[in-house]
């Protein structure tokens, strides 16, 4: 069956070609923004995240069906306030231009490096935190001097409301403006000639997204996904299991960065589980129905999960429900309970795409040898998490394996770090934000060389003579 090609209006797209012309005027007009001017816009996200606190956590819960309020506060707004907290303090260093070395024989000269708004980003944000994802990128790229263009999912229409009434009352639409619509709309999006495009979400869209952007040579960041493991060291299972247990059941698993199957030894998988039952038990004691486990965005979705499960159970793997007595009945619609998979074959469809959900497979590996090359037998995944102590194990696994940012022994605080760059490789990403890294994706770096009148650089020009040899051979010594 051919699946029907997404349908859009016309008109939107137009309005968002128009809104583009209107920001990039408005940029060439008035030029870029002073300090002051880039850390009172910060200011007012901030001011208003914190008053929208609970407005936030009821959309996100009307689009989930269910999601913890602690969940949403943790991982929607305080991300998000702590980094724009981060970008004010730092940003006045940042603007300021860098001093480069001049080599002697083009001296007396000066030069510097000026970080430059590159004008209007364009910023496409995923389903699964589609306040910060959208917020963080916005903050970056306003703290970076330029104005953008938001397009949020349309998985989320409460959020995505929210979202655009509160850019609504804090911005003008020549500054910062929503682009709401279906996946024709997010299409012809990534198709505008925008300054940068930073996109987040699944790596098979973002495929599509770069293709569209390369008809206008726009610079992408994409954050994407993939397969993040966990090694866990021999004998350090049990220790390891309430870190896995929270990062994977963080937003039922619907987390880029969750981890997505554990590598440990065949002696530690028994240990491994049962000590991820009691966690999952501590965790979530009223069950999968509880206040603070959230269900799947949709039924799309909790359908593709199961799929998974049943792929992997005719394969011949084994599932086992966990952290909940079979007798709590799951009456919230699309619930999905914890749930490990032992013994999935590489032919599974659990082990070759990105789960996203409560699943984990627990695939046994002899030593880090053995994990390394399965890791490396696949594409670069987002995260990579280690437990077990400082060694060469450890070194081995840094040292010979390539992907996105590590976490040792915890999960998803590589995120939580506002200093450091977040983004993947390969399939997982391109480019990286947070950070000096986010102000400089979104900034051109100008390098500019200020030269006295005078200088030796003058005496090679024609006509060549004797005093020309005597510089060049001085040059090339």
């Amino acid at each position: 069956m051919t699946t029907p090609a997404p349908q859009h209006d016309d008109s939107s797209i137009d309005a968002a070609r128009q809104c583009l012309n209107r920001q990039r005027e408005a940029f060439l007009r008035d030029g870029p923004p002073t300090l002051a001017q880039r850390r009172a816009d910060l200011d007012r996200m901030r001011s208003a995240l914190l008053a929208k606190r609970h407005e936030i956590e009821a959309a996100v819960t009307a689009d989930f069906g269910h999601r913890s309020p602690h969940e949403t506060t943790m991982f929607e707004l305080m991300t998000v306030v702590e980094g724009i907290r981060y970008l004010h303090r730092r940003l006045r260093r940042w603007m300021k231009p860098q001093r480069r070395h001049v080599a002697i024989h083009f001296q007396p000269a000066r030069a510097f490096v000026q970080y430059q708004p590159l004008g209007v980003v364009g910023i496409m944000s995923p389903w699964n935190y589609p306040l910060s994802l959208a917020l963080m990128p916005l903050a970056t790229a306003l703290a970076a001097g330029n104005r953008a263009m938001i397009k949020p999912s349309e998985f989320t229409p409460a959020t995505s409301a929210l979202l655009e009434a509160l850019v609504g009352e804090l911005f003008p639409r020549e500054q910062v403006a929503v682009i709401q619509g279906d996946a024709g709309i997010g299409a012809a999006f990534s198709t505008l000639p925008f300054d940068h495009l930073l996109f987040t979400g699944s790596t098979q869209v973002g495929r599509a997204v770069m293709r569209a952007a390369s008809e206008h040579l726009v610079p992408v960041t994409l954050e994407l996904g993939g397969k993040s493991p966990a090694v866990i060291a021999r004998g350090h299972a049990e220790e390891a299991a309430d870190a896995i247990a929270w990062g994977k059941l963080a937003n039922a698993g619907q987390t880029c960065i969750a981890p997505d199957y554990v590598l440990l030894h065949p002696e530690d998988v028994s240990a491994f589980a049962l000590a991820f039952d009691a966690a999952v038990k501590r965790f979530y004691p009223a069950g999968p129905t509880g206040p603070d486990y959230s269900s799947i965005i949709n039924v799309r979705h909790f359908a593709r999960l199961n799929a998974l499960l049943d792929d992997a159970r005719a394969k011949g793997a084994r599932i086992e429900v966990v952290g909940y007595n079979q007798d709590m009945a799951l009456q919230r619609p699309n619930t999905l309970a914890p749930t490990l998979v032992f013994g999935a074959g590489d032919d599974t469809r659990i082990m070759q795409e990105e789960i996203f959900g409560p699943l984990l497979p627990l695939c046994a590996t002899d030593d880090i040898d053995q994990a390394i090359a399965r890791i490396n037998a696949g594409p670069r995944p987002l995260a990579l998490y280690y437990f077990g102590p400082t060694g060469p194990e450890r070194e081995a696994l840094l040292s010979r394996t390539t992907s996105g940012n590590v976490t040792i022994n915890n999960t998803l605080m590589h995120y939580a770090q506002d200093d450091l760059p977040f983004g993947g490789v390969g399939p997982s990403g391109m480019g990286a934000y947070h950070g000096i890294e986010g102000f400089r994706a979104m900034s051109h770096a100008r390098g500019v060389l200020i030269q006295g009148r005078r200088n030796i650089g003058n005496l090679l020009r024609p006509p060549f003579g004797k005093l020309a040899d005597a510089v060049l051979k001085f040059m090339l010594r």
